[in-house]
């Protein structure tokens, strides 16, 4: 009987030892995460280069585009050096997940299933779908598309947008390109068209005069920077970066300098 209790009370202890082993150990790689870069005296940061202007590459074909700006102010604040390095859309998390990179700042719109994989930040950014017409055109919101006629891309993420949100019988005009979508609306073929913020800027600079204005938004997709789960000292770092850097208009700036518009209003 003595020996039964001993046994249990002896598993127990090694069960609870094991326990406070695993939690300090997730806390020392929580915390070894930010003091590694800061001794290495280097940030990798991962981020796209085919997806402009958020990320590019310039004349000396080095990675540039709003996300670049965004990773060279968080080295500067750090005080580290910055490692840009490329990655795709389908490799993104991999690379990250690895080892390979320390964090993403790669375009990289928040949901549910990727929350699974990685840790997200507070937002940073955001790729606005808007309804972009003319300022004589009676559209405020979506109700009003069946009494105009409406462009768009054909098969992109516009036209999703703007096909859920029009009622049945809305006159939607397709198009191949947002080239062509961009010319229907300047030359009157449409009233107004579903596009992203970098193609409503494009239209503000080939048809100066006012002519044409953001009407509402019809989708929003929100970017965050991403860590490795349970990087909890490397991840609050990140956060009060971007909240600081909204509030004193440095990413709005940056934002700006990219996309000839305010950064859009982020949750």
């Amino acid at each position: 009987m003595t020996t039964s209790l001993q046994r249990r009370t002896f598993n127990v202890s090694i069960a609870a030892l094991g326990l406070a082993a695993l939690l300090t150990a997730k806390a020392f790689a929580a915390a070894q995460a930010l003091a590694d870069i800061k001794k290495r005296g280097q940030i990798r940061v991962g981020l796209l280069v085919d997806f402009s202007p958020y990320g590019t590459t310039n004349s000396g074909n080095q990675p540039d585009g709003y996300d670049a700006d965004v990773a060279r102010l968080l080295a500067k604040e750090l005080g580290v050096k910055l490692s840009l390095v490329p990655v795709t859309g389908p490799n993104r998390i991999a690379l990250l997940l690895s080892g390979k990179v320390d964090l993403l700042i790669a375009s990289l719109v928040v949901t549910p299933e990727r929350a699974k994989q990685v840790a997200f930040s507070r937002p940073y950014s955001a790729a606005t779908i808007i309804l972009y017409g003319r300022k004589t055109a009676n559209i405020k919101s979506a109700a009003d598309l069946k009494k105009h006629r409406i462009g768009v891309a054909r098969g992109g993420a516009e036209d999703m947008a703007v096909t859920s949100s029009a009622a049945q019988g809305t006159e939607i005009h397709r198009f191949d390109d947002d080239v062509s979508a961009m010319q229907a609306l300047i030359s009157g073929q449409v009233d107004a068209i579903g596009c992203s913020t970098q193609v409503a800027a494009k239209v503000d600079k080939h048809a100066p005069g006012g002519r044409f204005e953001d009407k509402f938004v019809l989708r929003q997709q929100e970017m965050a920077i991403a860590v490795r789960p349970d990087q909890d000292d490397l991840l609050k770092m990140v956060n009060d970066f971007v909240a600081r850097n909204m509030a004193n208009g440095e990413l709005n700036q940056l934002y700006r300098k990219w996309l000839e518009r305010d950064l859009p209003a982020i949750r």
